[in-house]
C-alpha cells in the first residue's frame, strides 16, 4: 500500500511539473538565459576593470619615475591624463600627485590645486581635509596667516590629520618667535594618546626649542 501511495505521489508531482513547464517553460528558459548572460557580463566587466587598474598602476608608476628623474613637465602631462581617464582610485591619486608636482615649482598654484580637491564634494571628508592640509602647508611659504587659519580648522580633537596640523602650527609659531603659541600646540600633541611615535620623538626637540633651552635628543 505504501509503495502504491508513493507511486501515485510521484506521478502527481510529475504531472504538476509538466503543467508548470507547459505554462511557463518559455519564461523559465528566458530567465535562465538572462541569468547566464548576467553572470557572464559581470565576469567580463570585472576582467575589464582589472585590466584598467593594472594599466593605470603602470602609468602612475611611470609618471612618478619621470618626476624622480626631474622631467616635471612630462610627469605633469601624464598625471593630468590619468586624472582625466583612470579608474576612480588612480584618478584621485593622480590629482593629489599633480597638485604636489605643481606645488614644487609654484606654491601658490599648488595650493589652489589642493583647494580644488578640498572643494570636491564627491570626495570623502577625510580626503578633503588632507587636501586642505596640503594646501595649508604650501601656504606657509606664501601666506602664513591663511595657512594658520586652515591648519587650526584641521587641528580639532577628532580630525584624522590633527597631529600633522598641530606640528605645523607649532613649527610656524616657532619660526615667527612665538614660543607660547608653539608650546600650546606641542602640549596638545603630548596630551593626545593617539599621537604617532615618530611625532612624539620629534616633540622632545620641539619642546626644548619652545622653552629656549638646550636641545637634547634621546638615543
Amino acid at each position: 500500500m505504501d509503495q502504491f501511495i508513493r507511486e501515485v505521489d510521484e506521478e502527481y508531482r510529475r504531472e504538476q511539473i509538466a503543467q508548470i513547464w507547459r505554462r511557463f517553460g518559455t519564461l523559465i528558459v528566458v530567465v535562465a538565459i538572462l541569468i547566464v548572460a548576467g553572470v557572464g557580463g559581470w565576469r567580463y566587466w570585472e576582467h575589464v576593470e582589472t585590466q584598467r587598474s593594472e594599466t593605470a598602476a603602470s602609468r602612475f608608476d611611470a609618471a612618478l619615475a619621470l618626476s624622480r628623474d626631474g622631467k616635471t613637465e612630462d610627469a605633469e602631462k601624464d598625471l593630468g591624463a590619468l586624472a582625466a581617464d583612470a579608474p576612480a582610485g588612480y584618478r584621485l591619486l593622480a590629482r593629489f600627485r599633480l597638485a604636489a608636482e605643481t606645488g614644487k615649482r609654484d606654491a601658490a598654484n599648488g595650493a589652489k590645486a589642493y583647494d580644488a580637491l578640498a572643494g570636491d564634494s564627491s570626495l570623502d571628508g577625510t580626503m578633503q581635509d588632507l587636501a586642505r592640509l596640503r594646501a595649508a602647508m604650501l601656504r606657509l611659504q606664501t601666506d602664513p596667516p591663511a595657512a594658520d587659519r586652515e591648519l587650526e580648522r584641521i587641528a580639532t580633537p577628532t580630525n584624522t590629520w590633527r597631529h600633522t596640523a598641530r606640528e605645523m602650527l607649532g613649527l610656524a609659531a616657532l619660526k615667527r618667535g612665538d614660543s607660547d603659541a608653539a608650546s600650546r600646540w606641542f602640549d596638545l600633541i603630548a596630551q593626545d594618546r593617539d599621537a604617532p611615535a615618530g611625532l612624539r620623538a620629534r616633540l622632545e626637540v620641539y619642546t626644548a626649542l619652545a622653552a629656549g633651552g638646550p636641545v637634547q635628543v634621546t638615543q
